[in-house]
This record gives structure tokens, C-alpha cells and sequence, in this order.
């Protein structure tokens, strides 16, 4: 594999890690409703484990409020007790067909909890990026050892590499700040 290759194929597993971390952030608890929170929870839909979003419309009634509006009449009961059975701690309220899921605020305690949460997601991020960069690395050596490019190809591409690396590590960290700042919002 030529080395332009490697770099480039490294960059898309790098995006590609950095759109996990951002996916797994958005499923970690703040003091705002988010219809994401609500992509873990499963309901037996005639046999089958489906998520919520397959069985009825989730939306935010407000900045604290969940909305579900189950697509069927007899889905609701079932939606209520997925949803009060998950390790989320909501308590979903029933209103005819539509569902309100209100968010508890969370104590200082829970907010800082979330935040080493999010700083071991943020550091699970980091390690994914780092371990690209050295199969990138191997591969590179891989390619001068089999007399494919120069040492100093090996050189410049693992410079270019690093500063892959770099700038994915860089946005690992503002995301993981910018959560942060989100828990901790009163």
C-alpha cells in the first residue's frame, strides 16, 4: 500500500473514531432533555426488540421534557415501563397517547460523576486515535522495509501522521470540554 494511502486511510478511521466518541457523548446524561438519551432504551414490539424511536416519534416538549408519541394505541403502557425499567432513573408520565419523560436535575455529586464520565470517554478516544497512528507507523516502516518508498517518505509521512494525530487529539479534547461545560450548566 503506498504511503499516501496509509495516510489517508488513517485520517478516515481517525474521523470515523472521532464520530463514535461524539455518538457516545451524546447518549451521556446533561441537565437538558435530549431525544438521543432515549436511543438505549428497548421495547418488545410483537416479539422483537426494537429501539423507542422505531415504535413512536421522540421530540423535546421543552428544555427539561421529553416527549413519545407511540405510532400505535397499545404501545404506550409498554414504552412507560421500557423507559422506567432502563438505568436512566426517568419517570415517564402518561397523558392519553403522548408520553412525557420530565429530566430530574441533577445533584453536584451526579455532575461530577458524569464528568469523569465523559473524561474516561475522552481518554478512550484518545487511546483508539494513538493505537491508528501506530499501525499507521507500522505499515509505513512495513512499506520501507520492502524497498516500496525511501526513509525519508518514512520520515515525512510519519511527521504528517503525527500532526493527524494532533489535530484529532486536539478536538478530542475541546468536545470532552464542551461536555463538560453542558453537565455542569445549572
Amino acid at each position: 500500500m503506498p504511503i499516501t494511502e496509509i495516510r489517508k486511510a488513517v485520517e478516515v478511521k481517525m474521523d470515523q473514531s472521532i464520530s463514535a466518541f461524539k455518538n457516545n457523548l451524546s447518549k451521556i446524561r446533561t441537565g437538558r432533555a435530549n431525544p438521543a438519551l432515549l436511543d438505549s432504551v428497548h421495547v418488545d414490539y410483537y416479539g422483537a426488540m426494537l429501539p423507542i424511536s422505531q415504535v413512536a416519534n421522540v421530540s423535546l416538549l421543552d428544555a427539561r421534557t421529553i416527549s413519545v408519541q407511540p405510532w400505535e394505541k397499545g404501545m404506550g403502557p409498554k414504552i412507560e415501563k421500557a423507559i422506567r425499567d432502563s438505568d436512566l432513573g426517568l419517570n415517564p408520565s402518561s397523558m392519553g397517547d403522548l408520553l412525557r419523560v420530565p429530566m430530574p436535575a441533577m445533584s453536584e455529586e451526579r455532575r461530577k460523576e458524569l464528568t469523569k464520565v465523559v473524561r474516561h470517554e475522552g481518554e478512550t478516544a484518545k487511546i483508539a486515535v494513538r493505537n491508528l497512528r501506530r499501525d499507521a507507523n507500522e505499515a509505513v516502516k512495513k512499506t520501507v522495509k520492502d524497498k516500496l518508498a525511501s526513509e525519508d517518505d518514512q520520515k515525512r509521512s510519519e511527521t504528517e501522521i503525527q500532526k493527524v494525530t494532533d489535530r484529532h487529539i486536539i478536538e478530542i479534547d475541546r468536545l470532552v470540554a464542551a461536555k463538560e461545560q453542558d453537565i455542569m450548566a445549572v
